[in-house]
């Protein structure tokens, strides 16, 4: 996944249910502290509908259409 890709939420949080599309503004890489696994990253997406942006991690998301 990478920016501009269109993706769609897999887990809810309060006021974004599963199923809410979205578009990747941004990617980074996630720290060792984190209890996540080596290379995964934090998406910045802006979230269709919704006046908000929302940081997932990939494993949270779906992608739809990938940017070219």
């Amino acid at each position: 996944m990478r920016a501009g890709d269109l993706v769609k939420v897999r887990r809810p949080q309060i006021g974004v249910p599963a199923g809410t599309l979205g578009l990747i503004l941004e990617s980074y890489d996630v720290r060792n502290d984190y209890d996540t696994a080596p290379g995964e990253k934090i998406h910045i997406l802006q979230l269709i509908g919704k006046p908000l942006e929302r940081r997932y991690l990939g494993r949270d998301l779906e992608v739809v259409n990938e940017s070219r």
